[in-house]
């Protein structure tokens, strides 16, 4: 999508043709749709200068991104506008909020959203009060951004303008924000060396403002974390999402936190790193499974986890701690244990069997058995559900029997505020 066509989508005209597409149907058939708009006459009248075929894709366009915008963004999205690399690269409104809070709460003052892609940080900072200039350099990327601000009737308070930003000084904005590109013509970038702009140039800029928050891939190395910043692995629900860096006026650190945010009910639980806490012990399995979210597991605190349930790990390689008793959390989710035996197909098929067992859960962490496969070959029947949590102790292979522990007390000491899992990395 050029910026022309894009621009034709913000005059009056465009947003009467936006808002007579049914989006529902357009999904269900956009050959069906793109004829009907080929044959409306206000479509051509939106930029006599372009070719039909280009405005009727920029409506479409829209009319799709929208629809999808709708997981991150919520009703919104049926207000805003996006690119199909914006929306993909785009922070999502929840974690967007909860960032321009902990900014607002220090910082009051001017503000630059460097890399600021479509806008969402850019918003959220903006509806909270901070004054705030977004720099982007691709053309189109700066229009749609500029059109979110004046969406949401953000404009006394949001700009934003093309430049390249690694033309701009450390400490040119009293705070800043960064969110590098992580995403090339072949797809995700993964090397933070790749970034646009590279790591380096990020963590310069950041490093030299009073204030800055530098996003990152939830899958950045630690060993190319800068030393002094506060680094916070985030999850929206149990998933992963994105690393933020803490640099100057916004640091609480040096050091590591998982926060574990909720949609469904608006919390917010932290997880912090305890200087000078050292391993978890390594302990058999007690009567309680714990499987850490994400974001403590990528955060390497699954021994401040641990402690917090006077927890042990079962092997000191994997992710899952055991306990005596059941402390329910965001931070993880709990399972008792009902047996464990060495990992065969034999063995689990019989142990089910007992338990009259035919809703199956597969669990895994440092486990290569195919749980799909093993899910088919277990052909479980019955009225119980279970969940089966494949790891290892040692190298040995293990199953453990799980089941839904009964009501649960809050993890003593949870820093929180109101409002399936897959393979996991070292336990600390």
């Amino acid at each position: 999508m050029r910026v022309p066509a894009f621009e034709a989508l913000l005059t009056g005209a465009g947003r009467d043709v936006l808002a007579s597409v049914d989006a529902e149907a357009a999904s269900r058939d956009a050959l069906a749709a793109a004829s009907r708009l080929r044959e409306d006459p206000r479509v051509a009248a939106l930029d006599p200068g372009l070719p039909v075929s280009e405005l009727v894709n920029a409506v479409l366009t829209q009319i799709s991104l929208r629809v999808r915008g709708r997981a991150k963004f919520g009703p919104r999205a049926d207000l805003m506008f996006f690119t199909p690399n914006g929306l993909e690269q785009s922070t999502r409104a929840s974690v967007a909020a909860y960032r321009a809070e902990r900014v607002a709460a220090v910082h009051r003052g001017p503000a630059g959203d460097l890399c600021c892609g479509i806008g969402a940080d850019l918003l959220a900072l903006a509806a909270r009060g901070v004054p705030v200039e977004g720099v982007d350099l691709d053309p189109l990327t700066v229009a749609v951004a500029g059109a979110n601000v004046a969406a949401l009737g953000l404009q006394d308070t949001a700009r934003v303008r093309e430049g390249d930003v690694t033309r701009i000084g450390p400490g040119a904005y009293p705070l800043l924000v960064c969110d590098p590109a992580r995403r090339g013509g072949r797809g995700r970038v993964f090397d933070p060396a790749a970034y646009s702009p590279p790591w380096d140039v990020a963590v310069g800029l950041a490093g030299g403002s009073g204030a800055a928050c530098l996003k990152a891939a939830p899958g950045i190395p630690h060993e190319v974390l800068p030393p002094g910043a506060d680094t916070e692995w985030i999850s929206v629900d149990g998933e992963l999402k994105e690393a933020a860096l803490w640099f100057g006026a916004l640091s609480g650190g040096p050091r590591r936190r998982a926060t574990a945010l909720s949609e469904r009910d608006g919390s917010r639980t932290h997880l912090d790193e305890v200087p000078g806490l050292g391993p978890a012990p390594v302990a058999p399995a007690r009567r309680y499974l714990y499987d850490p979210d994400p974001a403590v597991v990528r955060s390497h605190l699954v021994a401040e986890a641990a402690a917090r349930v006077d927890g042990a790990l079962l092997d000191e390689r994997i992710a899952y701690f055991t306990a005596d008793t059941a402390v329910r959390s965001p931070l993880w989710r709990v399972l008792e244990v009902e047996e464990v035996v060495p990992f065969s197909l034999k063995r689990v098929r019989a142990a089910l069997r007992e338990r009259r067992v035919g809703t199956v859960t597969v669990m895994k962490r440092g486990s290569a058995v195919d749980t799909e496969k093993l899910r088919r070959d277990l052909r479980a029947s019955g009225p119980e559900a279970a969940t089966v949590v494949l790891t290892r102790v040692g190298e040995r292979p293990f199953a453990l029997l799980c089941r839904e522990p009964s009501a649960a007390p809050g993890a003593p000491g949870e820093a929180g505020e109101a409002g399936e899992a897959g393979e996991a990395g070292a336990a600390r």
